[in-house]
């Protein structure tokens, strides 16, 4: 093993007060023993990987309770196939339309807090943050692990939900009073599903509290803002928000939690309260979309960083637009907290702020057209390499680009009374979230596997699962919005009990037929990830010849990260450039006279 290097390259020269002379402080032991190196580990690697196991497992789960949902709507009345008996011995194996409002509510609730969250910012951020700013672990590791653990609770509570009398929650993944309170939705599954949505904020506070501190005081020596890839710009901005706006969320939940348990009547119209005293379920509805609008975005950040990064990489091509990238998505990050109106447009607020609103929201589409274009410019006659990181990467471009554009139709206030709750909002979202972001992070997995791993996924497998994920998800998402505009709800049983929805069952059952072979195709990247962690074919330190920190250490990398703290000279997008003549990209570390800047 490579001796330590506990030296900082003079630093704090450089940096004046010791910014960046921490580095050490948290370089923790060698862990010897299978608990500390597997289970309660304080290695930021290890944790990203426990988050990774935790995503995939609670994602599976949110995507076979998907399936059933759409089985309902393909073929309503037929028992569910191969474990309908098992699990509804009582309706001969058919889905009861009771349990169909549980399966929408913990889908949304699963597929965004315990799925989306724990892969995109959960691994990609404990797994990329301390390589490619040049550290040996995150700045606290201790609250890294307790992260992890926690979320691993609020799991634990979730899936107990569903098995207690009466079962889980089934109120909506929003979780709206007054149908949320304990007269409406009796049982104890959604003070569970309450309890673990609060862990669960908890846990991400902690998250982005530790991401925050880590990206502004272990950066690299000589490493700038400008320095840094915009996947950690992605990272540092979902963290913000996650520190703003999780509070807001959590205060929502604990206050809901003591109407249900404690008879208080915070969100309890007084005109329904047995006690007479007055609240307002519509401020919950302001508490949870204050949270929920920065939501998409705490998702999709750091997925729009990583695509900025990986369009450069695979295009062989400088960023296109660096500086306008990242200066666009801080200005979203700023406007996503001022337009979360447009949920609410249905809820009787006055015309002024649903002017103000529809406004604000359709600001917010210009920094995104921003970065869009100038990933673009990126590709534009680049050497572009259809990698699998890659091929993800534009596949998120295209589903964004289609949930972008639909969007404008639900940030104006007349077509959005007309499409509110049907399933164009849907559609929408789940392209501009839920497609885009679940793309983005499997090309991360695919581009962190070698680092993590010392080996390469197999390519045509992954070809496949890209193809077979890809294709059906926009067929599926843009029928969805056919049929929302057609005027079919969301959140209905039966929809074909209405006449003028009859027509709508051929549209629902090949949706069902796309939903099946997506969620086929992801058993393609599970027999991937774990075979090749064994069998792949050996990937060297840097397979993807790129210069980011990262790729300059073994692979997989020790769990110090770094014998030596590097000393960062270029930015992370320098390639092809006409004085390097022996290869196509630059290090960050190595400085080349001309190129480099001299602050390092």
């Amino acid at each position: 093993m490579s001796t330590i290097d506990t030296t900082h390259n003079n630093h704090d020269a450089h940096h004046g007060q010791g910014l960046f002379s921490h580095h050490d402080d948290h370089l923790h032991p060698e862990p010897t023993s299978f608990w500390t190196k597997y289970v309660f580990s304080y290695d930021h690697k290890v944790i990203a990987k426990q988050f990774l196991i935790f995503g995939l497992f609670w994602g599976f789960v949110g995507a076979l309770m998907s399936v059933m949902i759409r089985w309902c709507l393909a073929m309503p009345g037929q028992p569910f196939p191969l474990i309908g008996n098992l699990l509804f011995p009582s309706s001969n194996g058919v889905i009861p339309p009771d349990f169909y409002n549980a399966l929408f509510t913990m889908h949304g609730t699963i597929m965004i807090f315990f799925a989306l969250t724990p892969i995109i910012i959960g691994f990609l951020g404990n797994y990329s943050i301390p390589l490619m700013i040049g550290a040996r672990d995150m700045l606290f590791p201790w609250l890294n692990m307790a992260s992890f653990w926690v979320s691993v609770a609020s799991g634990a509570l979730l899936m107990y939900s569903i098995f207690v009398p009466m079962g889980p929650s089934a109120v909506g993944w929003t979780s709206y009073p007054t149908l949320a309170h304990s007269q409406w939705s009796n049982g104890p599954g959604h003070s569970l599903w309450l309890v673990s949505l609060f862990l669960a904020g908890t846990a991400s506070i902690m998250g982005a509290v530790n991401y925050i501190s880590t990206i502004i005081r272990l950066r690299a020596p000589g490493m700038r803002w400008r320095d840094l890839p915009l996947t950690l710009w992605g990272l540092f901005l979902t963290s913000i928000l996650n520190a703003l706006f999780l509070p807001v969320l959590t205060a929502g939940l604990l206050l809901l939690l003591i109407d249900r348990e404690f008879g208080t009547t915070f969100f309890l119209a007084a005109s329904i309260s047995e006690a007479g005293t007055q609240g307002d379920p519509i401020l919950y509805q302001h508490l949870f979309w204050i949270f929920g609008h920065p939501e998409v975005y705490i998702v999709i950040l750091p997925a729009w960083g990583l695509v900025s990064d990986f369009l450069s990489f695979f295009s062989r091509k400088p960023a296109f637009g660096y500086k306008a990238t990242a200066i666009s998505m801080t200005a979203i990050s700023i406007l996503s907290a001022v337009v979360y109106g447009h949920h609410m447009f249905t809820t009787g607020l006055s015309p002024l702020l649903t002017s103000a609103f529809t406004t604000l929201t359709l600001l917010i589409s210009i920094p995104s057209g921003i970065f869009f274009l100038n990933w673009l410019g990126t590709l534009w006659r680049g050497s572009i390499h259809f990698t699998v990181p890659m091929l993800f990467a534009m596949g998120m471009v295209f589903t964004f680009g289609l949930g972008g554009l639909t969007g404008l139709h639900l940030a104006a206030v007349s077509t959005n009374l007309l499409l509110h709750n049907t399933y164009f909002v849907v559609g929408h979202f789940h392209l501009t979230m839920a497609a885009s972001s679940l793309l983005a992070s499997y090309g991360a997995i695919y581009f962190y596997f070698p680092k993590m791993y010392g080996r390469m996924m197999n390519t045509r497998l992954g070809q496949i699962h890209f193809w077979a994920s890809f294709l059906p998800i926009v067929y599926i998402f843009m029928m969805m919005m056919v049929a929302g505009y057609a005027g079919m709800h969301r959140r209905i049983y039966n929809p074909y009990e209405y006449n003028y929805l009859q027509h709508l069952l051929r549209l629902n059952q090949y949706i069902g037929i796309a939903v099946a072979i997506a969620f086929s195709a992801q058993l393609v990247f599970v027999y991937n990830y774990f075979v090749s962690r064994k069998k792949g074919s050996v990937s060297g330190p840097n397979p993807w010849y790129l210069g980011t920190l990262e790729w300059t250490i073994p692979s997989p990398a020790p769990y110090y990260n770094f014998d030596k703290i590097p000393t960062v000279y270029n930015g992370p997008h320098e390639f092809s450039h006409p004085k390097v003549t022996d290869r196509d990209f630059i290090r960050q570390d190595e400085y080349i006279e001309g190129i480099s800047h001299k602050n390092g």
